[in-house]
Formats: C-alpha cells, sequence, structure tokens
C-alpha cells in the first residue's frame, strides 16, 4: 500500500508541479542562499556534536507541492519581511487549550491539546496531530470539526483559529492513521502554525497576543541535564471524569535527559525528566531554557522507567526550523507573519487535494 501511495503522490505532485512553473522560478531565486546557510550551520554544528541517540524515521519523501505553488510562494515571501517582537515571558501567559471534536454521522471524538503564541499576530503553534482535525474538516470527510482555542485559568472559551500550515510530509506519512482514536508517532515533523481569526464572543480580537521568544539554532549534545521549563494543560483528570473537569495551566522546572535524532546527527527530539505538566493534554506545550527562549514543543510522552512519573519528550525548535525549511523554502521566523488570512486560504487550496487524495487512496 505505501508504494501505491507513493506512486500516487509522486503523480499529484508532478501535476502540481507542470502546472505552478512560475513558483519554480521563485523557488530557484530564494532557495540557494537560504539552503547554503543551513547547511553551513548544520556542518559547523555537527561537527561539533557527539552521535545523538537514534529514533526510527518513516519519512520517505518530501512532497515539493508548497516550493511548486507560486502563489504560496508570494505569499511567504511578503511574510518574511513581517516579523513581530516576542511579548511574554511567564510560558503561562502565553500558553493556551485546544480542544477538538469531530462529528460525523456515527460517531463523535474530542481531543485537547495545549498550544502557544510564537507571534505577536496572534500565530499559534501546537501539534499537527491535533491540527489534523481542521485538516478533516477541510477534506470534507463525511464529518463536522470545530477546533476552540481556550485560555485562562480554569480554561474557557475564547477565540476560533485556522489552520496557517502543517508539514506535508506529515499529512503524507500519516494519512492512513489520521481517523485513529489515538495517534501514535516518534515526534517527527508533528507540528502545525494556526492562527487566531475570531473570539468567540464576537469581540475584537487584541491588538498584540502574549508571544514566546524562541530560539531555532541546533542543540549541542551538551544540553544534556540543563534545566528547562516546561508549561502546558494536562488533561489526565478529563479523560477520566469528562469534560466538565476544570483544565489548569502548568508550569513546572525540569531538566533534559536525553537528545535524539532521526538518524541526522542532528537534536531533533529530546526527553526530559517527570514532572506536574507531564500528562496527555500537555503536548504542543512550550519547553523553555533557561534564558527564556523557546527550545522545544511538547510532542509524546517519555519513559517514565527511565525519567520518572511524568516524563515527556518534545521536538527541538531546530528541527521544526529545518524541516519547514525543507518543505517551503523559508524558515520558522519567516513563515510566521504576512497576510495571515491570504496565507491560510493558500495553504487549505493547496493541501485540501493533496490530503483528500492520500486519504482515498490509503483507505
Amino acid at each position: 500500500m505505501s508504494f501505491i501511495t507513493d506512486t500516487f503522490v509522486a503523480i499529484l505532485t508532478v501535476y502540481i508541479a507542470f502546472t505552478n512553473t512560475l513558483a519554480l522560478q521563485i523557488t530557484n531565486w530564494l532557495g540557494p542562499a537560504a539552503d547554503t546557510t543551513d547547511a553551513a550551520m548544520v556542518e559547523d554544528a555537527v561537527a561539533e556534536q557527539s552521535v545523538f541517540a537514534t529514533l526510527p524515521s518513516r519519512l520517505r519523501s518530501i512532497p515539493e507541492l508548497l516550493q511548486n505553488n507560486a502563489a504560496y510562494q508570494q505569499a511567504a515571501l511578503i511574510a518574511a519581511t513581517d516579523q513581530s517582537e516576542p511579548t511574554a515571558t511567564d510560558p503561562i501567559d502565553a500558553i493556551v487549550n485546544i480542544f477538538c471534536t469531530f462529528r460525523s454521522a456515527d460517531s463523535i471524538r474530542t481531543t485537547t491539546g495545549t498550544g502557544f503564541f510564537i507571534d505577536a499576530d496572534g500565530v499559534l503553534m501546537t501539534n499537527a496531530h491535533v491540527a489534523q482535525f481542521l485538516l478533516l474538516a477541510d477534506a470534507d470527510q463525511s464529518g463536522n470539526a470545530e477546533c476552540i482555542v481556550r485560555t485562562g485559568n480554569p480554561a474557557s472559551p475564547k477565540y476560533t483559529a485556522s489552520l496557517l500550515y502543517i508539514p506535508p510530509a506529515w499529512v503524507q506519512e500519516n494519512a492512513s492513521v489520521l481517523n485513529d482514536a489515538v495517534p501514535m508517532g516518534t515526534g517527527e515533523r508533528d507540528y502545525a502554525l494556526l492562527y487566531v481569526d475570531a473570539t468567540v464572543d464576537g469581540t475584537l480580537l487584541p491588538t498584540v497576543f502574549p508571544a514566546l521568544p524562541f530560539d531555532s539554532e541546533l542543540l549541542s549534545n551538551q544540553t544534556k541535564d540543563a534545566t528547562v521549563t516546561a508549561a502546558g494543560y494536562p488533561a489526565g483528570a478529563l479523560l477520566t471524569q469528562g469534560a466538565r473537569v476544570d483544565l489548569i495551566p502548568l508550569s513546572a522546572v525540569t531538566s533534559i535527559s536525553e537528545l535524539y535524532t532521526f538518524g541526522s546527527n542532528r537534536a531533533d527530539v529530546f526527553s526530559i525528566r517527570g514532572s506536574i505538566v507531564g500528562a496527555e493534554g500537555s503536548s504542543g506545550g512550550p519547553v523553555l531554557n533557561a534564558a527564556g527562549d523557546v527550545i522545544g514543543m511538547i510532542s509524546t510522552r517519555g519513559d517514565d522507567t527511565i525519567d520518572g512519573a511524568g516524563s515527556l519528550r518534545a521536538i527541538t525548535l531546530s528541527h521544526i526550523h529545518r524541516t519547514i525549511l525543507e518543505e517551503t523554502g523559508f524558515g520558522l521566523a519567516e513563515s510566521l507573519g504576512g497576510d495571515l488570512t491570504l496565507r491560510s486560504a493558500i495553504f487549505a487550496d493547496t493541501m485540501t487535494p493533496f490530503l483528500v487524495a492520500i486519504l482515498e487512496n490509503a483507505e
């Protein structure tokens, strides 16, 4: 089945490339400088690092949908010149609870996760396995999806959000399990960007959101045992007692126990020792270094037998930066600004036919 999926995706990608020849010119113009800079950074950092523990990679290919879409490249180019400054220092101020519901004719699925403001214009970062609900809605898979952004202590409905970006490679690799009640994975490319588009009560949106600073530089092996702060909306009680349980934002000081790579000798994932944040629902929460910069995003549970109860794993911001650069031609910081509504619409136009095709092919 994977061979059929790969073949189908390849044909679809070639077709989109053929109909978007202008994008190739834009990509060629932008690509070399970005690729050269990133390659030089990687070579210098890898030369100084020892080999990390290895996690399995499922990635077979990277769909070139966004590199070959002229409208997306133009919108991203504008975004690269429009970046805002951080506006928060306390992770509790910047985190949100994302509660999604997917209703079909015969079932109702819900999920809860954490996200955090990474740009003061209202851009949120969270996990792809949370944002997938918005993709399922766009794909019109015989159901209706809704995600509500909740804030405060306890969490209460505040905003609605739209999908700004989710890695096409993640969608491709997880098409056969998008409908699983409990998605599993190593965290590879498990990230997404949303943007707040309205309030639930119809009031005006804030002009500035509480966004955290971030550091997307490569982590060295010397980061082991470094002190970090993790934050999220752990939801263990919600899963056992039902939707009426209040969700409380929590943060905890802990430390990094191990760094992992998906085979490239770069730190793509790190594990953190157990804390009160370590429970279902904290996925998508930020992990900050001692300087107060986000260096990772919680993606999966850790190994409690090694790191204690409530251990977690987080994908690094350097992994997110590198992979979004591979898929779009623009790094993380450059992917946060511009006309968010326009960029979201273009992404949906690009991704929806791709998603529908691979979902149908995966059945």
